[in-house]
């Protein structure tokens, strides 16, 4: 790896936690009305999110071919968490949520250059497989991002929970520091389902195409290993979920519960496999 790229390593993850720092100091704690994004920081977010789109395609798709392993599946997926949030932003005071964001993207930006993983085998390089590629980390991404928005509804629910047991409080007048710039718990409820429902969209796509791929490829359209079965797994709570919403109506912590789980069978099914095979057994995941 050259110097200069090293440099924009370092640099692109420097920004990102400086970001991260900014926004924790900012938001959390800091009095109502501060959940909105001012220009200067919109304009500070895109020069990090840039170096990192360029990294990114530059790992994955750079002069040595297609590389990819679970180092490059956390860096897309917190690239696409801070882009996400930097567009929400244009229609939910949401930013708050960027002080849990990018300082977990100043991590994950410097994964594929620490962990490049190997060269993918010759058939990878296909568009089919670069199209499903690409649907996977897009539902990766969304889901991980949806289970981060679990997370902050979760900590608002238990905020308002404990202010009406001890009578401070019946409402959002409850809510303190970010939390009191957020948008009512049953509009983030439903941005929840909505970003599950692109997700597990995405999901679907990612497991038609690579059983369309897998099938032109080995003559089988699954191979039963660690990630079919996973993904399948994480497919079914998630589709189980949006069903349960659809016909019963389900909501607060029952969805948020489900949310979890299926995300964590996610990152079994993808994350922690390669993890396993890359890292802890230094081979290639077939």
């Amino acid at each position: 790896m050259a110097s200069g790229e090293i440099v924009l390593y370092v640099l692109t993850a420097a920004v990102y936690a400086a970001l991260g720092v900014h926004f924790w100091r900012s938001r959390w704690g800091a009095k109502p009305g501060a959940e909105q994004l001012s220009r200067g920081e919109r304009l500070a977010i895109v020069l990090p999110l840039a170096a990192h789109s360029a990294l990114l395609y530059d790992a994955v798709f750079g002069d040595a071919g297609l590389r990819f392993g679970f180092g490059h599946a956390l860096s897309a997926t917190l690239w696409l968490a801070v882009l996400f949030y930097w567009l929400a932003n244009n229609f939910y005071g949401l930013a708050g949520m960027l002080a849990l964001v990018l300082p977990a993207a100043a991590v994950a930006v410097v994964l594929p250059a620490v962990f490049p993983g190997m060269e993918t085998p010759p058939y990878t390089s296909s568009v089919e497989f670069r199209i499903h590629l690409a649907l996977a980390m897009l539902a990766y991404g969304l889901f991980t991002i949806a289970a981060l928005h679990a997370m902050l509804m979760a900590m608002v629910e238990r905020r308002l929970h404990r202010a009406r047991q001890s009578g401070t409080g019946l409402g959002r007048e409850a809510l303190a520091g970010p939390f009191s710039a957020l948008p009512p718990l049953l509009t983030l409820e439903a941005l929840l389902f909505r970003i599950l429902a692109l997700g597990f969209v995405m999901l679907t796509l990612t497991l038609v195409t690579g059983a369309a791929f897998s099938e032109e490829v080995f003559g089988q359209p699954l191979q039963f290993n660690h990630k079919t079965l996973f993904g399948i797994v994480s497919w079914i709570v998630f589709g189980g979920l949006l069903l349960g919403r659809w016909l019963w109506g389900w909501r607060g912590r029952r969805a948020l519960r489900w949310t979890m789980t299926g995300f964590v069978v996610l990152l079994l099914a993808y994350v922690g496999s390669r993890f396993v095979l890359e890292v802890l057994l230094a081979r290639v995941p077939g």
